[in-house]
């Protein structure tokens, strides 16, 4: 049985997954991926299209299955896990924001960030008022009681957002989280998510292609046809991001 805890690491070593086409053709998306990732890292994931950033996001947050090599979340190891164990990680360690929104499309904005909260027995008042300051956090305020068919893009993306951190997660897996989001907005959400690594320990793992928003992670990974071509600090993510400014 998998328990709560806030004592979260990450680490993949030799990590593989295959995908195997209609037709038979196997293709190899990720070939070998070394990571390392400390309990309160707040860790970005870039690379080019094709380059495996959303499987191995996916993986870690156990929902693909691996091929070869290890993956551990909070010492678990994922190759190993049954499903319904994989299951409850998801439940009680991490939440995911997906690039395609995912919300539920007869719940209000207010009842899809409400939902996390009442499946974990929070009270109807608590979980109401919760889910109010959660949607104000993203700048929703005005829009709680709208049904996604109602909202913007990027209005789906910051309930998405909001529901994320309504499940209390250890662990965060974001997938392009800014990607829909004006400027403005996109910095205070990556805001937010540094100070919840930093005050809560919250893990949190995002994939993105904007390079502000890599600026402020603590380390960020770089892939390349399906392994990690370099590691860097924020520091070396911030002299890269000024040289680009400069060209």
């Amino acid at each position: 049985m998998v328990k709560k805890s806030r004592s979260v690491s990450i680490e993949t070593s030799a990590l593989i997954k295959d995908f195997q086409l209609p037709g038979g053709e196997l293709v190899n998306v990720l070939t070998g991926v070394d990571m390392k990732i400390k309990r309160g890292e707040f860790i970005g994931i870039m690379g080019p299209s094709g380059s495996g950033k959303s499987t191995l996001l996916n993986i870690l947050a156990t929902l693909e299955l691996i091929t070869d090599g290890e993956v551990k979340v909070a010492g678990v190891d994922l190759k190993n896990t049954k499903y319904k164990d994989r299951l409850r990680i998801r439940r009680t360690k991490s939440s995911v924001v997906f690039q395609n929104f995912a919300l539920i499309p007869y719940l209000t904005a207010k009842e899809n960030v409400k939902l996390p909260m009442k499946l974990r027995g929070i009270t109807e008042k608590e979980a109401e008022k919760k889910s109010i300051d959660f949607l104000e956090i993203v700048g929703l305020y005005a829009r709680v009681d709208h049904l996604p068919e109602e909202l913007s893009g990027g209005e789906q993306q910051r309930v998405a957002v909001a529901r994320a951190l309504a499940h209390d997660p250890d662990i965060i897996y974001a997938d392009e989280p800014t990607g829909n989001l004006d400027t403005h907005t996109g910095k205070e959400i990556i805001q937010l998510f540094k100070k919840l690594t930093k005050e809560k320990k919250i893990t949190i793992i995002m994939v993105t292609h904007d390079t502000l928003s890599a600026r402020e992670t603590d380390r960020l990974y770089i892939l390349q046809k399906g392994k990690v071509l370099q590691e860097q600090t924020q520091s070396l993510v911030e002299k890269d991001s000024k040289k680009e400014e400069k060209q």
